[in-house]
């Protein structure tokens, strides 16, 4: 980070990280784990001067059903801001799209996703969108405005950029779009854009080698050609007043078949809730300390525990999240593996305390500090339930004996993991590991002086 504020370089910042540590567009949810984690990853970094913007997500929905995410990524943008605000922080918060596939249906949901995400009010709405856009590039120097890349997005009313570009189908890269993307045909537009990918990635991308022992970088013929196009670019740094565009708040696509996301969205996560749930509500709690990584468990048991306590007339909907419906369980904040201690204690109690009721194949466990009775479970799960009654509110620093921020389990206790009630494997998260996180770095100023 050092190297790259000495280079004058900017670095767009992912807080989620690959399969445990992001919402899941299956089975979305926005729950204390991922917010401690998003919030620690903001806290290892808060000390560079060069972190232009901490990026909530990547590619979350890719196709209309997929539109029922779109209240957890608006509320995770709503939580960080508030968490930057508080803090001091001019760093802004964003987000990256797919393009999607040809098609109206695909540039439908695309454009709402986009409108959504930057409509309402600015405690709720993100500060800078990107689109990673794959369907216009290659030998193309010019785009005509009636491109829905330019037309869909004239009145946007925050900055948006190429967040990814650069085919490598068919090779090789001539990344010609470069001078419509920075030149005068999409300033009004786009403010540039991100060529993908600077170090190599398993399918392909990738503009340099690096040397197994990690001592050398040697370019490729794919970043000599971006060079070329870049230096001939005539880069517009200062657009006229006029393109900012409004700036007025947006107003909210409507519902439709291909758009679902409500406007209602879920609570910031506190995990005073989901502690007294622990403390307090639990009699059967998940307890596998075996396996390093729990998160299919976790998945896997609480499908079966939600569909097994329907059996008894019981529900999970106090763990649920609807963001069609606009509806949030008052559990639907904590992490997987608390949701799914609650799935469990609700069986138990329903089986009447029954020992093979708190089996699962292992990974459970009596506790002995278990209420008096299930009346007694139940009162103490609905004063937990009282301890959000703002629903919204400024999150704090994660702290280090969190459930989602520890990495060890005490003996009884529920361990972070992942799941949901859809099976879930996407809303884990252990230790805060700055190695995680990923940096977008722009290879239009590697390099190129």
């Amino acid at each position: 980070m050092k190297a790259l504020s000495d280079a004058g370089i900017y670095v767009i910042l992912d807080l989620a990280l690959p399969v445990n540590g992001s919402i899941d567009r299956a089975s979305p949810a926005w729950t204390t784990n991922l917010l401690d984690l998003y919030l620690g990853t903001v806290d290892a970094f808060s000390k560079y001067d060069n972190v232009l913007a901490y990026n909530v997500g990547n590619e979350v929905v890719t196709s209309p059903a997929e539109t029922i995410a779109a209240p957890f990524i608006k509320a995770a943008a709503r939580d960080v801001k508030a968490y930057l605000k508080s803090k001091g922080s001019s760093a802004l918060v964003s987000f990256s799209s797919t393009d999607g596939s040809d098609g109206a249906a695909a540039v439908s949901w695309r454009t709402a996703l986009a409108e959504y995400l930057a409509c309402d009010t600015d405690a709720t709405s993100i500060d800078l969108y990107g689109l990673n856009v794959y369907r216009w590039c290659g030998d193309s120097g010019s785009i005509a405005s009636d491109n829905p890349v330019i037309s869909d997005f004239q009145n946007y009313p925050i900055p948006a950029y190429f967040s990814e570009f650069g085919c490598i189908k068919p090779p090789p890269r001539l990344w010609t779009e470069a001078g419509a993307l920075f030149g005068q045909q999409m300033v009004n537009e786009w403010s540039g854009g991100v060529a993908f990918s600077y170090f190599p990635t398993s399918d392909g991308y990738g503009m340099v080698t690096i040397s197994s022992d990690g001592s050398s970088v040697t370019t490729s013929d794919d970043f000599a050609r971006l060079q070329t196009q870049y230096n001939a670019i005539s880069f517009i740094n200062s657009p006229a007043q006029s393109a900012a565009g409004s700036n007025t708040q947006a107003t909210c696509p409507p519902k439709s078949t291909a758009f679902l996301a409500s406007t209602t969205l879920p609570p910031t996560p506190l995990n005073n809730v989901c502690d007294c749930l622990e403390k307090s509500a639990f009699s059967c709690v998940f307890s596998n300390t075996k396996s390093s990584n729990t998160s299919p468990i976790i998945g896997e048991l609480l499908n079966y525990a939600c569909s097994q306590l329907g059996t008894l007339g019981g529900s999970c909907v106090p763990i649920g999240a609807d963001g069609a419906a606009g509806t949030y369980g008052p559990f639907s904040v904590c992490d997987p593996a608390t949701k799914l201690s609650y799935a469990l204690s609700a069986y138990y109690e329903g089986s009447n305390r029954q020992a093979a009721a708190c089996v699962f194949g292992g990974n459970s466990t009596v506790l002995s500090t278990a209420p008096a009775s299930a009346q007694a479970a139940n009162a103490a799960a609905s004063s937990c339930a009282s301890a959000n009654p703002a629903k919204t509110q400024v999150p704090t620093q994660p702290s280090a004996t969190s459930p989602s921020t520890k990495g060890a389990v005490s003996p009884g206790a529920t361990q972070t993991g992942s799941g949901s009630i859809g099976g879930s494997n996407n809303n884990g998260a252990g230790v805060v590991d700055v190695r995680g996180a990923l940096i977008t770095m722009a290879a239009s100023v590697i390099g190129l002086a």
